[in-house]
């Protein structure tokens, strides 16, 4: 017999997914500890989990799927290759739909872009506070990408709007915004993306007291500060829209004391969610309100799995003792806030732990 731990590390699925498909009656274990609960395998169940997380991957229904592997291991295959023949049809009618809305979609951006004006091409001059900008990049850089397929998020968003700044970083799992007060811009917004190598040359720069003065002429940024400088071209790309991307607060909200909570992550129990894949921390909020860090074995349909560097990341960058986490759905965004300023946030995607 294997146990749960060994068929997944074999077969390549996790043990929180055997665990779903146990429970949705695609692949059940051979017997279940009836004190423990712990699941166990026969040996001749490891073929059919590798078939199972191959089906998977290619995306076959779950319906289709305990068909196959209720015909795999009989005489007559034919059922079995007419269900994959009927999947691959599926998927290259599926790919071909795809390719034509997408063909329209780019049609649609290119005519967007030709009657939009870029903010990137307006000029701006302003000055702020050096160690208010500073927090500001220390709040965000972490969030950055350095994906070079994403060119448009290796960087960091400079928005300015009235007396206001806000840095905005994101690489599609996670994101932070911040802001800093500006004195002497009453034009029209002006948004630049720094490319991430300016962006600590800035943040050096903002290491003193005193004001900082920021330039945008066109695609080039400079920062001055005192009779020092620092400039560069800005990337010559347009950012998302993040501000459709702010939740409203709400949500299970929790207090945390951050040290304390730092600690129990780089302590507790880790998930890992596939082979190479990161270190998820798996989080619930209890009914006296407290947030703890939960085990594989907690088979809690409310828990919500986060990547553990992500989110220790994200805590140190609030600099703050306490933070608010903000937890809804196990699909829906974690916001990281400080209670002193809400409209400073991180936001980290969950990460499904059931296949």
């Amino acid at each position: 017999m294997r146990s749960i731990g060994e068929l997944a590390r074999d077969s390549g699925l996790s043990v929180s997914a055997l665990r779903f498909y146990d429970r949705a009656g695609v692949l059940v274990p051979a017997w279940v500890d009836p004190v423990s609960g712990y699941r166990w395998y026969e040996p001749g169940q490891l073929d059919e989990a590798r078939v199972l997380a191959r089906l998977r991957r290619a995306g076959m229904p779950l319906a289709d799927i305990r068909l196959v592997l209720a015909s795999w291991s009989g005489a007559d295959t034919d059922l079995v290759r007419k269900l994959l023949t009927a999947h691959l049809r599926r998927l290259e009618q599926g790919l071909s739909g795809a390719r034509s809305e997408f063909s329209a979609l780019r049609a649609l951006l290119d005519h967007r872009e030709n009657i939009m004006t870029s903010l990137r091409t307006a000029g701006v001059q302003l000055s702020m506070d050096a160690p208010e900008l500073a927090a500001a990049l220390d709040t965000v850089r972490f969030a950055a990408s350095t994906d070079p397929e994403l060119p448009m998020l290796c960087g960091v968003l400079f928005d300015i709007e009235g007396e206001s700044l806000h840095v905005v970083a994101t690489d599609r799992y996670r994101m932070a915004v911040a802001h800093a007060g500006v004195v002497g811009h009453d034009g029209n917004p002006v948004q630049v993306v720094v490319p991430s190598p300016l962006v600590d040359a800035m943040r050096a720069l903002s290491d003193g007291e005193g004001p900082v003065r920021l330039c945008v002429d066109g695609g080039r940024v400079t920062l001055e500060a005192g009779d020092r400088q620092t400039a560069g071209q800005c990337l010559d790309h347009d950012f998302p829209d993040y501000r459709r991307l702010l939740p409203a607060p709400g949500g299970r909200r929790v207090l945390v004391e951050v040290e304390a909570f730092q600690k129990a992550l780089a302590t507790g129990p880790v998930h890992t969610a596939e082979a190479g894949g990161p270190d998820l921390s798996v989080l619930r909020v209890a009914n006296d309100g407290t947030v703890t860090l939960c085990t594989d074995s907690d088979d809690d349909p409310n828990r919500i799995a986060v990547n553990r560097e992500f989110l220790q990341n994200a805590l140190t960058a609030g600099a703050r003792d306490r933070l608010f986490l903000e937890l809804g759905s196990p699909t829906t965004p974690i916001a990281i806030r400080r209670p002193d300023d809400e409209t400073t946030l991180s936001l980290l995607m969950p990460v499904r732990l059931d296949d």
